[in-house]
Formats: structure tokens, sequence, C-alpha cells
């Protein structure tokens, strides 16, 4: 028999009730798999419990786009990778868009035991990987500043309650040198992304054609400061996508360096999550 690793976090989103978990472990075995479940504790508990694993023919993670990030470097710091899938419960869920799910939790189990083992591009920043965004500057930190109780409450309203807050603070400009292809760039920016979606943070259709494993990533520098520019800019990513805003400059590579001409405070954000030194 088949076996599958699940780990859950009850704490993403509004979580996961004990009725539904039953019929999850129902379709993975009526699909041939013996499951062992390991909820999560506290951060990192994910990421730790997938390094560990002695052997699986799957690893499926219930959670938030963090809790994918945490079981994708648990299996990057293994030496024999193992077979992974997520089921998105969590707030924003920009990891499950990606790859074609939906709220229904059971639908998605069937679509994902259905589908089909594919390899997928993974970034990897200061030797840590994600999956779908690494960002730093205006608004990043909102997604880990955010209190979960908050995102219980009110879920992705919390997220644009903190958005509205960052919005009305002084834009920082960071003073930076970054190298793509060969080619060395210099500049002042407020934000910067590097990404293999076109959802993030809950907004669609900010890049085209995004695909999951041409070894490319989308790569965005933005220097725009001024209030009324940022609600311009948000207008144009929503109707005509990112790479037709003013003040926004977009790359497309497989390869950057990055070089602050200042000691920075503020944290990178992986997936949603604070990017901490390991």
């Amino acid at each position: 028999m088949k076996t599958c690793e699940l780990i859950c976090n009850q704490e993403s989103g509004k979580g996961i009730k004990g009725k539904v978990l039953d019929e999850v472990i129902r379709k993975l075995e009526e699909h041939g798999y013996k499951t062992k479940i390991y909820f999560t504790e506290k951060n990192g508990d994910a990421k730790n419990y997938v390094k560990n694993i002695k052997k699986a023919d799957l690893v499926l993670s219930i959670g938030g786009d963090g809790t994918f990030n945490e079981i994708v470097t648990g299996n990057y710091q293994r030496k024999d990778k193992l077979i992974l899938s997520h089921i998105p419960v969590g707030t924003t869920n920009d990891i499950g868009h990606m790859l074609g799910l939906n709220k229904n939790i059971i639908k998605n189990v069937e679509k994902i035991l259905d589908g089909e083992v594919k390899q997928v591009d993974l970034g990897i920043i200061n030797n840590q990987p994600f999956f779908y965004v690494a960002g730093f500057g205006k608004f990043i930190n909102v997604p880990y500043q955010t209190s979960r109780k908050l995102k219980k409450k009110l879920g992705h309203l919390a997220y644009l309650i903190n958005g509205i807050k960052e919005f009305f603070q002084m834009t920082k400009l960071y003073e930076l040198e970054y190298k793509i292809d060969g080619v060395s760039y210099h500049g002042f920016y407020s934000l910067i992304l590097i990404s293999n979606a076109n959802r993030i943070a809950g907004f669609n259709n900010i890049y085209k054609n995004v695909k999951l494993d041409d070894d490319k990533f989308e790569i965005m520098f933005c220097n725009i400061t001024r209030r009324k520019d940022l609600v311009k800019t948000i207008i144009l990513l929503v109707k005509t996508g990112i790479t037709n805003v003013p003040g926004i400059y977009c790359h497309t590579s497989n390869e950057i360096e990055i070089n602050f001409k200042e000691k920075i405070k503020n944290n990178w954000t992986i997936d949603g999550e604070k990017l901490k030194d390991e």
C-alpha cells in the first residue's frame, strides 16, 4: 500500500473541521494510500517534519501558503526528494490558485489524486527556497504582521485593513544595484518582487502567461512613492497587468544578484512569510 504523510496546520485560515479531515483520509484510502497525520503546533514544525520523513509516496499539506513553503523547504533540505502537494485552507491561498485549486477541500483532494506528477521551478534566496514569491519593500510586511486572530475573524479583509495602514505611511526608496543576465542596473526602488505566479496577495492576472516549469521567474522593481501614483498603479495592475505600469521595471530570468547600498532593517518575505536567517 502507498503511504501519505498528511501535514495539517489547523491555525491557517479558519481551520479545518474533523469531519472534513475524516473525508480527506477516506478519499486517500480509496486511492490506495495509508495515511499518517501530523498536526503542526508552531512555525518550523512542518519543515522539520518533512525533512525527517524516512519514506513516503506523497506528502500533502493542509494549510496556507506559509505551510506549503515549509514543506517545500523541508523537502529542499533532503537528499531524497518527496512528491508534494497542497490543500489550500489559508487566508489568500495564492499557491492553491497557482495549482488550479479552489475552496472545496474534498474536490481539491480528488483533483490531486487524479492528477499527474510534474516538476516545477523553485526559487532560492540566500539558500532558502520559495515556491511563488519573494519580495522586499512597500506592503511586503503586511502578510506576516497581520495577526492570526484578525485573519481568522476577517479573512482576506484583515490584509486589506493592514494594507491601507501601510498605504498612508511614508514610502521609502532603497538605493541598490542589481544584475540580471550579465547586465547591471542602478536605481532607487520602493518594492521588489520575484515571482512565479500570476496572482500575488489575492490580486489576479498580475502577469500574463506565467509558466511554472520554464526555468524563469518574473522580476519587478518599483520606484513609485506618491500615494496618488500608487492608486493609479493598483488600477492599472488590475486592468492591464504589471508590465504596462509606469514606474515599474520588469525582467524575466533565472538568476538575479541584488546589492543594497545601505544596511536594510526591513525583512524580505518568501511565500507570504518573513524570511529568517538559518
